[in-house]
């Protein structure tokens, strides 16, 4: 099928899996842990990532899907069509009432992606890319023409482990060093669909990615002109250690700032 039937479903999937989690905000969840007492899940993570599943299936019912809970697989295939979810990227937000938090839908086809969406029900946007363009609310967007770092905005994302908690402060001392302001957001897929859109400069980590946490990103901050590399200034793929996004005026001040933390981290 065509790339604008995959876009078309990538969004239809992101909406399905968002109601359910914007259904659920709020609301009286148990909250259990997973790998740490930070990494959190809850009953909402499970069924939107059920409804998203449901929703992909529907169109493509034979074909892989990569997804954060339960048995799903973890890793993209390099060959073939797939799908990558996150169902609550922010689930630590979500769990303490704070709206920033996104359902993520991406299609890919030998590891490359295809299309794209992130819904954030919690403030009423839907970003949604195809191969050409990257649209918010169906208005379409690009990335913000900022060349001055010190005018630049720069994202700290994807959090640090406890025992690595000084290349976070490290992380936050060389962007505020750098450029004009720092934001977090607690949400690598709606920090990255916001750089896409215009509203900051750059998004940052040193650390390992999950594909969940940012292929669907990655693609729309593509789409909408910006760049993204791994830590060497490579073309980030997933699975590479580290993420460095910027609106490409500002790259190599992003990708300093990047390098800093992981000297530092030596």
């Amino acid at each position: 099928m065509s790339e604008s039937t995959r876009a078309a479903v990538a969004i239809a999937a992101a909406r399905a899996g968002a109601r359910v989690a914007g259904g659920e905000f709020r609301g009286d969840l148990p909250v259990e842990t997973k790998s740490s007492e930070t990494d959190v899940v809850t009953a909402a993570d499970r069924e939107a990532q059920s409804r998203v599943v449901e929703t992909v299936a529907e169109t493509f019912p034979d074909e892989t899907v990569v997804g954060e809970e339960g048995d799903l697989r973890k890793t993209v295939p390099q060959t073939g069509p797939a799908w990558i979810v996150d169902p609550i990227d922010g689930t630590n937000n979500f769990v303490r009432e704070v709206g920033e938090f996104a359902t993520a839908v991406a299609a890919v086809d030998d590891a490359e992606p295809l299309a794209a969406a992130t819904v954030l029900p919690a403030h009423g946007d839907a970003y949604r890319a195809d191969e050409e363009t990257l649209y918010r609310n169906d208005e379409p967007v690009s990335v913000s023409d900022v060349s001055q770092p010190e005018l630049a905005c720069v994202v700290p994302t994807v959090w640090w482990p406890p025992d690595r908690r000084e290349e976070y402060a490290r992380a936050c001392s060389a962007i505020v060093r750098r450029f004009a302001d720092l934001r977090r957001f607690g949400s690598a897929q709606a920090a990255l669909a916001r750089l896409a859109a215009g509203s900051v400069e750059g998004v940052v980590t040193n650390v390992d990615c999950n594909p969940w946490d940012t292929v669907a990103g990655v693609h729309m901050v593509r789409v909408a002109g910006g760049r993204v590399t791994d830590l060497d200034g490579d073309r980030w793929t997933a699975g590479d250690r580290g993420l460095v996004a910027s609106n490409g005026a500002v790259h190599d001040a992003v990708l300093s700032t990047a390098r800093e933390i992981d000297t530092a981290a030596d």
